[in-house]
């Protein structure tokens, strides 16, 4: 699976903003998928992640309420809405996928991850 994240830019605090992670290669309707993101001088986090079917839904308690990722499996793609962002989102935010179906939101479960997409929220 090849996964290409996008929609990154730069908000001020309390916008919004969409990323996009398209997929190609393999049948994307057989994988979970997953955001996660690295801050400036942190280790990378887990986000959000999707079931197959869109059906289940998991986040971060840090973003709960605020992010919310969908997927789209006729067009090979998942989406990350992100409103009332804080300058703590600031971070480049990455598309993965497991080797199963099933939901992993470590990052040592994933095994396809696409380049980074910048988010910057300004104070």
């Amino acid at each position: 699976v090849q996964l290409q994240a996008s929609g990154g830019g730069l908000v001020q605090a309390g916008g919004s903003l969409r990323l996009s992670c398209a997929a190609s290669g393999h049948t994307f309707s057989s994988y979970s998928m997953s955001w996660f993101r690295q801050a400036p001088g942190k280790e990378r986090e887990f986000v959000a992640a999707i079931s197959m079917n869109g059906g289940v839904t998991y986040y971060a308690d840090s973003v709960k309420g605020r992010l919310t990722i969908s997927r789209d499996n006729a067009k090979n793609t998942v989406f990350l809405q992100m409103n009332s962002l804080k300058p703590e989102d600031t971070a480049v935010y990455y598309c993965a996928a497991p080797r199963s179906g099933a939901i992993v939101i470590v990052e040592a479960g994933m095994i396809y991850w696409g380049k980074g997409t910048q988010v910057t929220v300004s104070s």
